[in-house]
């Protein structure tokens, strides 16, 4: 598990490589992560969209964005939580993904950047 605050937002990153519906021999390797958004300031934000940075072990980069997250935009009040699951389609068995969201001050107008930090994506628990 990984966190991370920005300005007020606390992000929480659990991540596992989902073996049962992964194919290795024909490239695809299927990883889940589950982030948790907690709101430490004393107004609401939104969510209003994403940016993702995913890259694998062969050389693959992309780039992902758009508006919310999984069809939703949620609002997000003080002492709050919001939790959503999604996940990332690999070529290898091994990568990385960071990004930031874009949140509103819901009192102000207000956007500003809330950073996703960087977590790894393996098949293989590694031992430190």
């Amino acid at each position: 598990m990984l966190t991370k605050i920005t300005l007020g937002l606390r992000v929480i990153v659990e991540m596992g490589y989902q073996e049962k519906i992964s194919d290795p021999a024909n490239g695809r390797f299927i990883f889940a992560y589950r982030i948790t958004l907690e709101n430490h300031n004393e107004f609401p934000v939104q969510l209003m969209s994403r940016h993702w940075y995913v890259f694998d072990s062969i050389g693959e980069k992309s780039e992902v964005e758009g508006e919310g997250v999984v069809g939703s935009q949620p609002v997000i009040h003080p002492g709050a939580r919001y939790q959503y699951v999604s996940g990332s389609n690999l070529k290898s068995d091994f990568g990385a993904m960071h990004g930031y969201y874009v949140f509103e001050n819901c009192s102000t107008g207000e956007k500003f950047n809330v950073e996703i930090p960087k977590f790894v994506l393996s098949t293989i628990e590694k031992m430190n």
